[in-house]
Order: C-alpha cells, then structure tokens, then sequence
C-alpha cells in the first residue's frame, strides 16, 4: 500500500512548495523524494519478476537508468547560471567512480579471503 501512497503524498508536497519554502519542508521534499523513487523500483522489480529472466533484467536497467536521469535532471533545475553545464557530466562522473571503488573494493576483500 505504501508504494501507491507514497508518491501520490509526493505529489501533493510538490505543488504545496510554492506555499512553504522552509528548511524543514525541504526535508520532507527529500525523504518523499526517496520514498518515491523506493516505489518505483519496487514496481519495476515486480514486474521484472513477473517477465522472467532476459527480459526483467533489462527493465530493471531501463528503470535505473531512467530514475538516474530524472534525479540528475532535477538537480540541473535546481541549479542556476553556469552550474548547469558540469553539473550532468560531474553527477554521471561521481556515480561512475562510486560503483567502480565498489567493485575494485569487493574484489579486494573477496581475493584477499580467498588467498
């Protein structure tokens, strides 16, 4: 049931940001932002299960892809002037580098118990 109400309350906390502009209310944005994308993945995993094998896996990758972009090109709105222009490449280049330390890290630790 969550993942149903969960955006629809995000919705409605989006278009009440032009009432509230507070600190607090930003945090609220946050963690229904994340409810949010929480949902979809769930939905998407679902249904990726009901699919099967080849299938669901390339839309659980569609589906990340896609929810990457939507959160990168919500910052890029956020952002004002000249930041725009790095901003999209920075993101992708930080995502990038966080799963490549993940994977050299974990094949660090896995060789490292195996020798």
């Amino acid at each position: 049931m969550w993942t149903f109400l969960i955006p629809i309350l995000a919705w409605f906390s989006y278009v009440g940001n032009s009432v509230f502009s507070s600190g607090y209310y930003s945090v609220i944005l946050t963690l229904f932002l994340i409810g949010s994308v929480l949902a979809a993945v769930y939905h998407s995993e679902v249904i990726a299960h009901r699919l099967g094998e080849p299938f669901g896996t390339l839309l659980l990758a569609f589906a990340i892809t896609v929810i990457e972009v939507g959160l990168i090109i919500s910052i890029m709105m956020g952002a004002k002037g000249l930041e725009t222009i790095t901003l999209a490449r920075d993101t992708v280049f930080a995502a990038v580098m966080i799963i490549l330390t993940g994977i050299i890290g974990s094949c660090i630790v896995i060789g490292s118990l195996r020798y």
